[in-house]
């Protein structure tokens, strides 16, 4: 059975937009998903499903207004895709990766160029553009970088980001659920 990755974007822990992860649990299983994994509280979950993946992204967040109330982004990645991004990251085995590196999943080709885009980075970061992600390298920290509040606006496209951290989580999920075949 196919094993996709959905990553949301506009949930919070607390406050607006709470969505327990047993509720995406429940959204996801509505949606024909089967062995359902989510990983940490800010909308990551691996799971198994038969259910067209065309419009698989729309149903879900269809499902989390019904249940919640509010519709976020939900980005549904096939694992294939997801680990073919992960796999291209060329900050990888830098020593810090885990909380330096970002990675932002873009739903389309990014309407900017990458030298664009690298023209507005500080003097300590770096970054590598393909057709299906963003790779951030910011050994400042990700909350002292300007470019990074801007990169969805500068992609022109939607995307959603992830540390190196929540990725590796993510891709050990995806091995456990496919008996560590690839």
């Amino acid at each position: 059975m196919p094993l996709y990755i959905a990553l949301l974007r506009g949930i919070n822990v607390g406050g607006r937009n709470r969505l327990p992860m047993a509720d995406l649990q429940t959204c996801l299983s509505a949606t024909g998903a089967t062995d359902v994994q989510t990983y940490i509280q800010s909308g990551n979950a691996v799971f198994k499903s038969m259910a067209d993946p065309v419009d698989l992204d729309r149903r879900i967040a269809d499902q989390i207004q019904t249940v919640a109330g509010f519709t976020p982004q939900v980005m549904v990645l096939p694992a294939d895709r997801f680990r073919a991004i992960a796999a291209g990251n060329p900050y990888a085995d830098l020593a810090d990766a885990e909380k330096s590196v970002h990675v932002w999943f873009l739903d389309g080709p990014s309407a900017t160029s990458h030298s664009e885009i690298n023209d507005r980075c500080s003097a300590s970061e770096q970054l590598r553009l393909s057709d299906d992600a963003l790779y951030l390298y910011a050994p400042d920290g990700i909350g002292r970088s300007k470019l990074a509040n801007a990169m969805e606006r500068l992609l022109g496209t939607t995307a959603t980001a992830r540390n190196w951290r929540t990725i590796g989580k993510l891709l050990e999920l995806l091995d456990q659920m496919s008996g560590g075949l690839r």
